[in-house]
């Protein structure tokens, strides 16, 4: 018993192997930068052309010449992921500012409007709800036609409704406080509350979502592009790169794994960002 209670003892005496909350922050803000730098001049960090190969580089394994190999058609795959990076970036901003304008103007209207209005808003919302993600992306495609940009506002429509609940909730809460209260009953206009009190109280939440909302508008954009709905071949998209390497997966494993890898760092960072958002936000 002795040794046990020794030995537990000193387990709980070391320090938690854990990284640091601050740590973890760190390395995700460095991480989002240099996909952003990536997306914004892309030419700084390769020589190599995303678009045309050469036959005989085709599919070498990652080295200091190519250190993420080559695809099939002798392609440098780093250049054609740093270059990815700009379709991939701006089509999940695109996304995002869909739905953080449009969703939040309607849970904006909804919250602080009430009555009918509200009531009918917010049934259309809770119809997209209902319809899964992807296929109300599909849809809004197979309206729209394929393309990075029409994907992103596939990906924005489907995260409307998401939005407009939050702004309703958070309008809403804000609309029967106090003090919101007492700028009406002092003269203030509907417009002047809302501009001065309402809104500025209610879209800290909001925008913590927004935060989130990037990752997964970049993992949905790249499910799109890994269908074939976002760019075309040969335009360097991550999604595209993965589906384009499906046939290469015994053979030559860094062309799905390696875009993967960015792809899930990318999200993952964006994640702890908005974790950290909303934490500050709360």
């Amino acid at each position: 018993m002795s040794a046990i209670t020794a030995a537990l003892g000193e387990r709980t005496a070391r320090p938690s192997a854990r990284p640091r909350p601050a740590a973890t922050l760190a390395v995700a803000v460095v991480v989002l930068a240099v996909a952003l730098a990536w997306a914004v001049l892309p030419w700084l960090f390769t020589a190599q052309d995303p678009i045309a190969g050469v036959a005989a580089d085709a599919l070498q394994a990652p080295s200091a010449a190519h250190p993420f190999g080559t695809d099939a058609t002798g392609r440098d795959l780093l250049a054609r992921v740093i270059f990815g990076a700009g379709n991939s970036l701006s089509g999940a901003a695109i996304a995002v500012l869909v739905g953080l304008v449009v969703g939040t103007a309607i849970g904006v209207l909804a919250g602080s409007l009430g009555g009918v209005l509200e009531e009918a808003l917010m049934r259309v919302v809770d119809v997209l709800l209902a319809i899964p993600g992807l296929l109300l992306a599909l849809s809004v495609i197979v309206l729209l036609g394929f393309g990075v940009a029409n994907a992103a506002i596939a990906v924005g429509v489907t995260s409307i409704a998401v939005f407009a609940r939050l702004a309703r909730s958070q309008v809403v809460r804000v609309r029967r406080s106090d003090y919101v209260e007492a700028a009406f009953g002092s003269g203030g206009t509907f417009l002047g509350v809302l501009g001065r009190h309402v809104l500025p109280n209610s879209l800290g939440a909001v925008l913590a979502l927004a935060a989130l909302q990037f990752g997964s508008a970049i993992l949905q954009i790249s499910t799109l592009g890994f269908l074939g709905y976002g760019a075309p071949p040969p335009i360097p998209e991550w999604g595209l790169l993965i589906a384009e390497s499906r046939d290469y997966v015994a053979t030559a494993w860094w062309l799905t794994t390696l875009p993967g890898v960015v792809v899930a760092g990318v999200v993952l960072s964006a994640n702890r960002v908005a974790a950290a958002i909303r934490e500050r936000s709360a």
